[in-house]
């Protein structure tokens, strides 16, 4: 798995998609950093996230389409299946791989709020750390999702439609659940809801029920997609 990911993440870092992530990421959150100074107070630390939340979910897409899918096009997927590993580490490797990306440009993106805290007598450390660890969360769950997604299809632009769409739906899926709030469906997405589960942590809420949810949806897909690539081995 060690080798699968450090090779993941050289080859990350070897095109742009590496640096057009981090660079995008950095650059939205320090505009909305930038707003927060504007402000004077470091109370709105937690708006930040919850408009990031929809840029997040929109570039995340663009980190995983290549994850799985770029194998299948090069034919480099059967040296891999071959290889003395397991196909669950092949998997994890390529998630932590994307997963990795995503935390480095995160982390870097809150140099701005670091910056503000060394100006402020009264920061608000709670709320900054738990929205970072529920960012982390949410991100690991949808790039569980785009790794599963790019293991079906051979496009990286396929791979990478689907998982936006998919992205959409969660962002929306509050106000398709409150149209449907009257019957059983309208229950079932309200608890599947991505943005609801996020807000407490923007609110420096830590629910260890909604980190549970993000932490076994990507659980879930990653196995999915071990299974998926395990029918290939075997085919």
């Amino acid at each position: 798995m060690k080798a699968i990911l450090k090779r993941e993440l050289r080859a990350y870092f070897a095109s742009p998609v590496g640096y057009v992530v981090v660079a995008a990421l950095m650059a939205l959150y320090a505009f909305f950093f930038y707003q927060v100074m504007a402000m004077g107070s470091s109370s709105y630390i937690g708006d930040v996230f919850s408009t990031m939340f929809m840029f997040s979910m929109m570039i995340m897409p663009i980190i995983t389409m290549r994850s799985m899918s770029d194998d299948r096009k090069n034919k480099t997927d059967q040296a891999l299946l071959t290889a003395p590993v397991s196909v669950t580490g092949i998997v994890m490797g390529k998630f932590l791989a994307a997963f990795g990306v995503y935390a480095i440009a995160l982390t870097a993106a809150m140099l701005p709020a670091l910056t503000m805290s060394l100006f402020s007598t009264a920061f608000p450390w709670g709320i900054l750390i738990g929205d970072y660890i529920g960012t982390l969360l949410y991100g690991a769950a949808m790039i569980s999702i785009g790794v599963f997604i790019s293991s079906l299809t051979v496009s990286q632009v396929i791979a990478a439609i689907g998982t936006f769409i998919i992205a959409i739906l969660l962002m929306f899926v509050d106000q398709i659940a409150t149209a449907m709030s009257e019957n059983f469906v309208g229950t079932v997405l309200s608890w599947l809801s991505f943005t609801s589960r996020y807000d407490g942590f923007t609110r420096g809420i830590f629910s260890i029920s909604n980190a549970i949810y993000f932490v076994s949806v990507a659980a879930v897909f990653v196995f999915l997609t071990a299974r998926k690539v395990e029918s290939r081995r075997w085919n």
